[in-house]
């Protein structure tokens, strides 16, 4: 099917194109973390590990980094819409196949490493998409638009995962039936938006050899890899390996959903403020992860603040947020024309090694008390505040 592209000077609806990638990428998020709270009910079900717990969580992650070394490239060659409208399409067949994974170990594995595989194609290329779409409109918001996107869909869906695994009817399948749904509706809001990929004219050997503009490689690596791990490292930890390891005295499979929608909510609620912070949300984005890896380690050395878990959870979130939204607006001016889907790919693929902290955390903790583990991940993100505050890009 071939979409028109349609002029942005008399295009007057209220469902521009951008925002109907936004939707897609809220859908899209929305399944990613569907399955966390679940991942308790999954342990009592098929009486798994703490580390099987995490390491159902973090396999994400490997389906993530392994379609990101081709996702991007494939999107420059063959343009954005013929990579994410497949994957996307993916990403609803992995919700419906969790529906028969309730009783197989070995089958959440390769559904989870499929939605992450999924998942990140979309995320990578559906951001490029939304951001040359929105700019080709003369929208400057796209970076924000893409980071509030993903950050809200990772909040709704444990949210009401978590609520319908505590007191729901078909714990283990609803949540994912309601996910197709909004992923179907995304999809056929989608469909027809126009390519943004525009080559540039050039001849024979002048392609560039890089994806990144000449000096721009040394700054991704140095200033925009170090936080885009914090990314996901931030939420992820606190949602993930702070439930399993801490624990909740009562209801712990809404608590943990509630509290994994509230830390991902603060990071959608926090994405925007990138357009007021400009060079300082870097720095701000670090902060946030000594106050909430503090607060977080506070609470598991002391039982009678526990509750300090839940505000932390929702500062490590926002920190998260700030995260994406400061990276996602550094990459236009890092990536050769007609690249970013590469330099894109390149970002979520640093960013999703965050994914593995949770599995991180609980091997440690077998080791020394899990508050300790907590404090020193404060205390690293004190360097990556001053690292990044000296930055300031």
């Amino acid at each position: 099917m071939t979409a028109r592209a349609t002029d942005p000077g008399t295009d007057r609806s209220t469902w521009t194109p951008e925002r109907r990638l936004t939707l897609l990428l809220l859908a899209v998020a929305t399944g990613t973390n569907v399955p966390t709270p679940l991942l308790l009910v999954y342990r009592e079900r098929l009486a798994l590990t703490d580390a099987s717990v995490t390491a159902i969580f973090g396999v994400y992650a490997l389906g993530l980094m392994l379609a990101l070394a081709f996702a991007g490239r494939a999107a420059d060659r063959l343009g954005r819409r013929r990579v994410v409208l497949p994957a996307a399409i993916l990403a609803a067949l992995a919700s419906l196949l969790f529906v028969f994974a309730a009783q197989s170990e070995p089958l959440l594995y390769l559904v989870r490493f499929a939605q992450g595989a999924a998942s990140g194609t979309v995320f990578s290329v559906g951001s490029a998409w939304l951001v040359e779409t929105a700019t080709r409109r003369g929208n400057p918001a796209g970076p924000r638009s893409a980071a509030v996107a993903m950050t809200a869909g990772f909040a709704v869906g444990p949210a009401y995962a978590g609520l319908i695994g505590e007191w729901g009817p078909l714990p283990l399948v609803l949540p994912y039936l309601v996910h197709l749904l909004l992923l179907a509706g995304a999809l056929l809001a989608s469909w027809t938006v126009a390519e943004s990929l525009v080559r540039a004219p050039s001849t024979p050997g002048e392609a560039p050899t890089s994806a990144f503009r000449p000096g721009a490689r040394r700054t991704a690596l140095v200033v925009v890899a170090p936080l885009a791990i914090c990314v996901y490292a931030f939420p992820a930890s606190t949602i993930a390996a702070v439930p399993v390891l801490v624990g909740f005295p009562y209801a712990p499979v809404a608590l943990t959903g509630l509290m994994a929608g509230l830390a991902l909510g603060a990071g959608a609620l926090a994405a925007p403020l990138q357009g007021r912070l400009g060079p300082r949300t870097a720095p701000v984005a670090a902060a946030c992860g000594i106050v909430g890896f503090g607060g977080t380690a506070l609470a598991a050395a002391v039982p009678a603040v526990l509750f300090l878990a839940i505000p932390s959870a929702a500062v490590l979130g926002a920190g998260g947020g700030l995260a994406l939204a400061s990276g996602m607006s550094r990459l236009p001016a890092l990536a050769h024309d007609g690249r970013l889907g590469t330099v894109s790919a390149a970002f979520y693929a640093t960013a999703y090694i965050g994914f593995g902290f949770p599995l991180m955390i609980t091997t440690l903790a077998d080791q020394v008390p899990v508050a300790a583990v907590l404090a020193v991940l404060a205390g690293v993100c004190v360097v990556l505040t001053a690292q990044q505050a000296r930055a300031r890009l």
